[in-house]
């Protein structure tokens, strides 16, 4: 079966491309990997034969379905308990989802990206993510080059927006370690002294899991918020660092067993989101394999 075994080929050379593009649109790793699976099958059942560029028709074919994927998930969304984070994952392992120049895996986007419609945030991850021309981009959502453009300039402002410009990495793995200390010793001047005026702090536990069910929003709320926690939370706590979505995170172990992922996003004028994963059913792709 030669024509079988060049497609299985094909299709795993631009398997991380896909699922890349899937667990942007979806801030899924299950979903992500599920359209991963229908588009292994359409590309299967596909006269493979006709076509010219299959990095291209692959490529289509993903965007397209997590556009309709979108529509449901989003409904789901609506009814969940409590604020619904990205689902986090171990790019340190997975190292071939990291973009060069690419922000789109930060958790403070994949929140922002949120806000757009399925089609803006497919141009934006097309372009932004991957630098497709606006063309190709155009054909992928059924629209104008005009049009296009004008999607993924209205996502770029919509994240301008909606957040401040962010620190460089070693910035922020300095600010997570001052705030890890901050909060271990319960130190509330410490605390605000870090926080910006409208930092917010997103705790995702799904129902699954003690968390708080709506983002607290001000420095003097969230840093007596994250005082109170620290009578109780990091006794007996085993903490390792890994690198979740391309930014630096802080894996948090109990008796032998991670239980939670935490990590923060920073501006110059200092720490303005906090994320907290405590769904364990969120927690699977930043899992050690032995876990």
């Amino acid at each position: 079966m030669p024509d079988l075994d060049e497609a299985v080929a094909t299709f795993g050379e631009l398997r991380p491309r896909l699922f890349g593009i899937a667990y942007r649109m979806m801030g899924s790793v299950a979903d992500a990997e599920d359209l991963v699976q229908e588009t292994w099958l359409r590309w299967q059942q596909t006269d493979r034969g006709a076509v010219r560029e299959p990095a291209a028709f692959l490529a289509t074919t993903i965007t397209r379905l997590a556009i309709n994927a979108l529509q449901s998930a989003r409904v789901r969304r609506e009814a969940y308990v409590g604020p619904w984070l990205p689902e986090p994952i171990d790019t340190g392992a997975n190292p071939e989802l990291v973009v060069e120049q690419d922000e789109s895996l930060g958790f403070a986007v994949l929140v922002l990206l949120e806000r757009l419609t399925p089609t803006e945030r497919a141009a934006y991850v097309l372009r932004e993510a991957f630098a497709y021309p606006y063309r190709q981009i155009a054909e992928v959502i059924h629209s104008s080059e005009a049009s296009a453009r004008q999607l993924v300039s209205r996502a770029r402002k919509h994240l301008v927006d909606g957040r401040h410009a962010p620190v460089a990495a070693p910035d922020r793995r300095r600010l997570l370690d001052e705030f890890l200390h901050a909060a271990q010793s319960g130190d509330l001047s410490r605390l605000e002294s870090l926080f910006t005026d409208d930092i917010v702090s997103y705790s995702d536990g799904g129902g699954l899991a003690q968390a708080a069910r709506f983002p607290l929003v001000g420095r003097e709320r969230v840093a007596k918020f994250v005082r109170a926690v620290s009578e109780w939370f990091w006794t007996g706590i085993d903490i390792r660092r890994i690198e979740a979505n391309g930014e630096p995170a802080l894996l948090l172990v109990a008796n032998g067993s991670p239980f939670a992922m935490f990590a923060v996003d920073a501006t110059v004028d200092g720490v303005d989101r906090l994320f907290w994963m405590v769904n364990p059913g969120k927690l699977g792709g930043v899992l050690p394999a032995n876990a």
